[in-house]
Order: C-alpha cells, then structure tokens, then sequence
C-alpha cells in the first residue's frame, strides 16, 4: 500500500528498497532494479521498462558487459551465511505501452530469461523464478463492452520489443547490483555492496566503459 501511495513520475528507487532491502545477487548485496528502452514499430515509438527484485547468482558466474568480471571481484567472505547461492530466486516485470495481446506478452516475458542469462545466470534447480509481463495498451477493453475493440501488432513486427526486453532486463540486473550497499543484517551477518571501483577498473581493462570524456 505505501508503494501505491508513493508512486509517481520520476526516477525509481533502486538498490535497497521494498521488498529489495534483503536481496543478495552473485553474492553480492543487491536490490531492485529498473531500466528501460525506447524503440521503434513500423514508425511508431513504443516503450519498454523492467524492474527486477534480484536474489540469486554465484560471484563466479557474475558478467557485466560480456566481461566475466566476477573471476576479478571475489567477495571478501565467500562462505557468507546470509546467502545459498543454489537458493536463487528473481521477479522480473515487463511493461510496455505496445499494443500486444496475451499470448504476445508471454513471449516478451519470456524473453527476460535471454537477459538474465547475459549477467551470468544459470537458473539453478533451486531458483524461483517469476517473469510477468504487461500492456498498458487498450485500456477499454477489460472495462466489459461486448463491442469492445482492440488493437496489436502483428508477430512479424514484435522483434524490436524483444531486443528491448532483453536489454532492459540485463541492464536492470546491473542497476539492482551496483545500487547495493553494505548491510548489517540478523545476528551478526554482513553482505557488502560490489566494489564500484574495482568494477569500473575491470570494465576499463576490457574496453567495456565509456569514459565521460569519450561522450559526444
């Protein structure tokens, strides 16, 4: 309810936040995390956002950018007992004002996969995972009208919303983790934050961050 109270335009809260607040992704703290992209539909422009809540994930198997940056960025204490690395879980939400039917969201949805595998993600056999996906588009037609009329985008159409899915969610995953803190929980446990330093260092080694002075 306090979330439905507080929602409004702007950026997004990340990081630890909501139901973020005791996440742990690559072993790592992590978060909630958004991102989203702009793209184009036979002439028409159509967003997509994803917020991910990421809980999941071994320090090895961490990649940003394509560069398998977890080999360099070892957690202090890898035998945490805050965090069972074959435990994992993550909520994924796609939305997007394109106009797609059912069965054409659960195909968006189901594309979040693609962009959680680009990080590093195996999904274990104990990962609860949960992708959902919505349209914003043809808001009458849930209001009951027997002549209610809608609109969709033809599948042949639909790639563009899909790169975008993809993109999002590998960027959202990023964004959760790099919004982590350290954080004194129960009994004693800590879980740190990423180095932000080290990262952006092992990024700039492999050519992967873009400095602001290479910006046009």
């Amino acid at each position: 309810m306090a979330a439905l109270d507080r929602a409004a335009p702007g950026p997004v809260a990340e990081g630890s936040v909501g139901g973020g607040t005791g996440m742990v992704c690559y072993q790592f703290k992590c978060g909630i995390g958004t991102s989203s992209r702009v793209t184009d539909v036979n002439g028409d422009s159509y967003t997509v956002g994803v917020l991910v809540q990421a809980n999941f994930g071994h320090w090895q198997l961490l990649r940003v950018a394509g560069v398998p940056v977890g080999h360099y960025l070892k957690p202090d204490d890898e035998s945490s007992p805050v965090f069972d690395a074959s435990l994992s879980s993550i909520i994924i939400v796609v939305a997007t004002d394109a106009p797609l039917l059912p069965h054409q969201l659960d195909r968006l949805a189901k594309r979040a996969a693609l962009g959680l595998a680009r990080n590093g993600s195996i999904a274990t056999n104990g990962s609860g995972d949960i992708f959902i996906a919505f349209s914003t588009a043809n808001a009458e037609a849930g209001r009951g009208a027997a002549d209610a009329n809608i609109s969709m985008l033809p599948n042949d159409s639909i790639n563009p919303l899909f790169q975008a899915t993809v993109e999002a969610t590998e960027e959202a995953i990023i964004n959760a983790l790099v919004a982590g803190r350290d954080m004194q929980g129960d009994n004693g446990s800590l879980v740190r934050g990423i180095d932000l330093e080290r990262l952006a260092d092992v990024l700039r080694r492999h050519n992967r961050l873009v400095e602001p002075s290479d910006t046009p």
